[in-house]
């Protein structure tokens, strides 16, 4: 008997992770069942919930899990990595390299395009939170409709203690995220093959030919319908962005074992049941529920949906915090809530703003029915938008051929499309809200990489080269004091400001001075190994270029620590060192472009002015930081 003990511990180890992503990467897909099939027969362009239309829309539901979730997310995506990581962000740093800035137009493109799914997904990450616990506390209204008056409130004190845990970190409780998940991906299966032994009919909807009569029959509303089926692929980006924490074998082993069989057997039985009772097409989920399991169905579920809601307000915050080391979104305080886990971070002003924009939906949009028109434009827009940047990179990177990118790429992108037309239609229903909050925070974010670029072409145009600098020095150097001055700037080549006004105003120089340019790479992260480029230059200058990973969180001292071990030199000493930062005072130049883009600047200085300082930004201890002010203008071509 031959058994390879390695293989064994390897398959037991996935099994262990799989059961952990769950909790945290399903969330989303696995509680749609509680209101996407529904969705399909609400609304202005409903359809009737007869044989031939429940048995085509379930078919659209079983292949639009197939095709987009199983083989693009799943089979395919998930190959496109970045060092494990995956998502739109990744997708696009792949894309442009180790820099956001620069004049590419090709680079412009996949950062703008990259700028618009990010901005569609904190859309995403404000109505999924509602819409969830809604409709889970709406099943209470199936046994007892008095109840109805109480839907709203509880919903917003269960979405205000969601939030309020924040702080504290997901890490506690998320110990408890997989096995509750589990357990729900175990009952709705099981509530789907009770029914299913019921009314068999309805497995015909595995053949794909009940689709395409549905369009046929139903024309204009067919095609609406497809706002509704959308809905069962929420999830899916989180899905590809998760990649990193659990890995590629994990994720799929938990999506084909577990989470897909358990979504197929639960519409399918929500299908075999309005087979046999067209009228509970209100509430298909509930209705599948015997009475007796009612409540606790309510309970198991409102658990489910506040996984799903904290693994999307954990998604939301973990992209904000990529994006601002990407250079792609104003700098935000984040709190570290665990010691021992990389990726657990608090973000205190965004949580409280998702928390305000989640009550307010929930106000404007009082019912999941109500609330699901405004869902899937927002769904629909960054997939597609995924293809395009995946395309792109197979393309650029892959070399693949015109022919296999239609292939696949575009087969996707058909569909995603078809999705997106079909949500555009929903615009005044609801699907001008996810429109909304996309196009405020596209504002935001490409304000700040706009003002970011025009402030760096400012920097390179006016500056000159530490070189130049250290040669003229040297001709008739300044006094020398004791210690180390450590000048933090985002330029490599060039001086930076503050050493000018440092050279200007003190008239000396340190027995050490290290110009430190902290960038983000392409990569999630970076081995200590690969994070230093060091240049020794004369009268002790010594140039630090320090790359971090967009995942990471730059640590000056840190990165201090690991150059004196690479140069064998003794520089850093929390005593004696001091860290000069630079507080510049932006201003717009008066004759400086169009109203809009003067709109743009201001925005930029706005969030520039009230960014998190550098201090604890970069973990520079407060007490040795001296700041030294400039003023700079900005200015935009008419």
């Amino acid at each position: 008997m031959n058994q390879n003990p390695t293989k064994s511990t390897s398959f037991k180890s996935t099994v262990v992770v799989a059961m952990a992503a769950i909790g945290i990467v399903f969330g989303d897909l696995g509680t749609s069942p509680l209101y996407a099939l529904q969705a399909a027969f609400e609304g202005s362009a409903a359809v009737l919930p007869n044989v031939a239309n429940v048995t085509g829309i379930v078919s659209l539901f079983l292949w639009s899990l197939i095709l987009m979730v199983s083989l693009k997310y799943v089979f395919v995506l998930m190959r496109a990595d970045n060092r494990g990581e995956g998502g739109i962000l990744a997708l696009m740093a792949l894309l442009v390299g180790n820099s956001t800035t620069g004049k590419s137009k090709k680079k412009t493109i996949w950062i703008l395009l990259a700028l618009v799914g990010m901005a569609m997904l904190y859309g995403d990450g404000v109505i999924t939170p509602a819409i969830s616990v809604l409709s889970a506390i709406e099943g209470v209204e199936v046994a007892t409709p008095a109840f109805h008056p109480y839907i709203v409130p509880l919903t917003i004190v269960i979405l205000i203690g969601l939030f309020a845990i924040q702080p504290y970190g997901s890490g506690k409780v998320g110990v408890a995220f997989g096995p509750i998940l589990l357990v729900w991906f175990i009952v709705i299966g099981a509530m789907g093959i009770v029914s299913i032994f019921e009314t068999p009919a309805i497995l015909k909807a595995f053949n794909p030919i009940y689709g395409a009569i549905f369009f046929k029959e139903n024309g204009g509303k067919g095609f609406i319908a497809l706002g509704a089926v959308v809905l069962c692929l929420t999830g899916g980006e989180a899905l590809y962005a998760d990649m990193g924490h659990f890995g590629r074998k994990p994720i799929r082993l938990a999506w084909y074992a577990v989470a897909l069989p358990a979504l197929a057997l639960n519409y399918l039985g929500q299908g075999a049941l309005l087979l046999r009772q067209p009228a509970a097409a209100s509430r298909p989920f509930y209705s599948l529920v015997p009475d007796w399991g009612l409540y606790p169905m309510v309970i198991l579920a409102t658990l489910a949906t506040i996984v799903a809601a904290q693994a999307l307000i954990t998604a939301v915050f973990s992209l904000t915090s990529q994006a601002s080391h990407l250079g792609l979104s104003p700098r935000v305080k984040t709190v570290h809530t665990s010691d021992s886990t990389v990726g657990q971070i608090y973000l205190p002003g965004l949580n409280w703003v998702l928390m305000l924009g989640t009550i307010a939906v929930v106000l404007m949009f009082p019912s999941s029915a109500q609330l699901a028109a405004a869902f899937g434009l927002a769904v629909s827009t960054t997939m597609a938008i995924t293809t395009i940047l995946f395309a792109a990179l197979a393309k650029s990177r892959w070399k693949w051929s015109n022919w296999k990118i239609a292939a696949v790429a575009g087969v996707f992108f058909t569909i995603d499309l078809a999705f997106v037309g079909a949500n555009s239609l929903k615009f005044m229903e609801g699907g001008w809200l996810s429109v909304l909050i996309g196009t405020g925070v596209l504002l935001i974010t490409y304000s700040w990489f706009r003002g970011s670029s025009v402030l760096y072409s400012l920097r390179d145009n006016s500056g000159i080269s530490l070189e130049s600098l250290v040669e003229s020095l040297a001709i008739s150097p300044p006094y020398q004091v004791k210690g180390t001055a450590v000048f933090l700037t985002e330029q490599i080549v060039n001086v930076p400001t503050v050493l000018f006004h440092h050279l200007k105003h003190n008239q000396v120089l340190h027995e050490k001075t290290i110009i430190l340019t902290l960038k983000t790479d392409e990569t999630p992260r970076v081995d200590d190994n690969e994070r230093l480029v060091i240049d020794e230059l004369q009268l002790g200058f010594i140039r630090i270029v320090a790359r971090h990973g967009y995942m990471e969180e730059p640590n000056v001292p840190r990165m201090l620590e690991l150059a004196e071990l690479k140069t064998g030199h003794h520089f850093f000493d929390e005593m004696t060192t001091s860290f000069y930062l630079g507080h510049e005072t932006l201003v717009i130049n008066e004759g400086s472009g169009n109203l809009l883009r003067r709109l743009i600047l201001n925005i930029f200085i706005w969030f520039r002015k009230n960014e998190n300082d550098a201090t604890s930004r970069y973990h520079i201890p407060p007490n040795r930081v001296v700041e030294m002010g400039a003023r700079l203008e900005l200015s935009e071509a008419r």
